[in-house]
């Protein structure tokens, strides 16, 4: 049990250990500034902003190296992919969703669909009831059966 817990131990001080040298050392401005100090900090502070950085010998650690997101309402062309067409991807709240499946953004942005409901080629389906769809998207049921409880003739009786 003693050496469980000290890999266990080891492992979580490894683990704050790599956090802790990924994160930079640049001083974090203060919530709450007083307009009088903060004339006379700026003033100590003359040295140029590059001689602060950390030096390695190995390089810039690129390691859980923080960078802005590409959104596609800056980048239209991000949520253009290999496969699928311009129409079925579009950009929604910043975000590049598939119109034809998803059922938050179903046929068009911001066009939700009800609980029981799922998104199948841009339109609101009941899966539950609906023959052509019945328990998913393309399930069609047979000629003559009906969709009960997302199965296809689930009860004669």
């Amino acid at each position: 049990m003693s050496t469980l817990s000290t890999i266990f131990m080891l492992t979580v001080v490894l683990a704050l250990a790599a956090i802790n040298s990924a994160t930079s050392d640049e001083e974090e401005e203060p919530f709450f500034e007083d307009p009088d100090s903060s004339s006379s900090v700026k003033a100590e502070n003359t040295e140029p902003a590059e001689s602060k950085k950390p030096v390695s010998l190995r390089g810039a650690s690129r390691f859980l190296e923080q960078r802005a997101r590409l959104t596609c309402d800056k980048y239209p062309k991000a949520c253009e992919s290999k496969g699928s067409s311009t129409r079925d991807n579009l950009c929604c709240n910043k975000k590049c969703v598939n119109v034809k499946v998803d059922k938050l953004n179903c046929g068009a942005c911001g066009k939700r669909c009800k609980f029981s409901e799922i998104c199948c080629n841009g339109r609101c389906i009941n899966p539950s009831a609906n023959k052509n769809h019945c328990g998913g998207c393309g399930n069609s049921c047979l000629e003559g059966d009906f969709c009960a409880f997302g199965m296809c003739s689930y009860s004669y009786a």
